[in-house]
């Protein structure tokens, strides 16, 4: 299994702090928010990692991770999108680098806590999505689920105005080598990006997706609200001598 993190787009919601630099590389309370997409994946057991950037920042990766080594990563390249042509094109860029394997995918401003080691563990082949339950799902992808089997996902809706479950469909995904025939198979969507809703549904539709619920904290730190939350999170974990967001290169490989 290699690991995937999408770390591109112009983070227009956190204007003017992302006309400095690119909104992965913000802080989050002593560290940026990218190195804790990174402990996911290393938590995990996932070493090989390919950060897929784009914009007028992506340079910014380099001097911040530099090869890796001392953030625990074993192998860790760096992809480039040009332009804005959304989540599943990103992900195109990943196909060589998986080379015929399976890749668990993080949206790089997404912030949790949970261990996704399991799912990784256990994965065999399709896809997997891990849900979580919020109050207000109309502004995410959200699981439609099959009336006479309530544990079997029919679709997945993009911000439904009328969202058919409380499940959303977080920034974590595990993927195997389809994921890529799939993107070419996509149309862009009203906005000109290739979507992974859209994926994701070829899946569905191909009665090759899993899923199971994030068990643990999940922000969207792609805004100012999900960035201070997650500081605060952050701050008051530290406060307490807690482990859970210590770096996994200081010894915390366990949540």
């Amino acid at each position: 299994m290699k690991g995937v993190i999408l770390a591109g787009g112009l983070g227009t919601r956190l204007f003017p702090l992302t006309k400095a630099t690119n909104k992965h590389l913000l802080p989050v309370f002593d560290r940026c928010m990218v190195h804790y997409a990174i402990d996911n994946l290393l938590r995990a057991g996932i070493d090989h990692i390919l950060i897929v950037t784009g914009g007028p920042h992506a340079g910014d990766f380099l001097r911040v991770l530099g090869t890796g080594k001392d953030l625990g990563i074993r192998h860790l390249e760096y992809g480039y999108q040009e332009g804005e042509g959304g989540i599943a094109d990103a992900l195109s860029i990943a196909e060589d680098f998986a080379d015929a394997s399976p890749v668990t995918v993080v949206l790089g401003d997404n912030f949790t806590d949970a261990d996704l080691g399991p799912a990784v563990r256990g994965f065999e082949q399709g896809a997997h999505l891990f849900l979580k339950e919020v109050p207000d799902p109309r502004e995410c992808g959200v699981a439609v689920f099959d009336t006479d089997d309530p544990g079997r996902i029919i679709a997945i809706e993009e911000k439904p105005e009328q969202p058919k479950s409380s499940f959303a469909v977080t920034g974590f995904y595990i993927y195997d080598t389809r994921a890529f025939d799939y993107v070419r198979r996509s149309e862009p969507s009203a906005r000109g990006e290739l979507e992974i809703t859209t994926v994701n549904n070829f899946y569905i539709d191909d009665g090759l997706m899993t899923w199971g619920e994030l068990d643990g904290l999940w922000l969207d730190c792609g805004s100012f609200d999900g960035l201070f939350e997650a500081n605060r999170v952050v701050a008051e974990s530290r406060r307490r001598g807690e482990p859970r967001f210590l770096p996994v290169a200081n010894g915390a490989r366990e949540p």
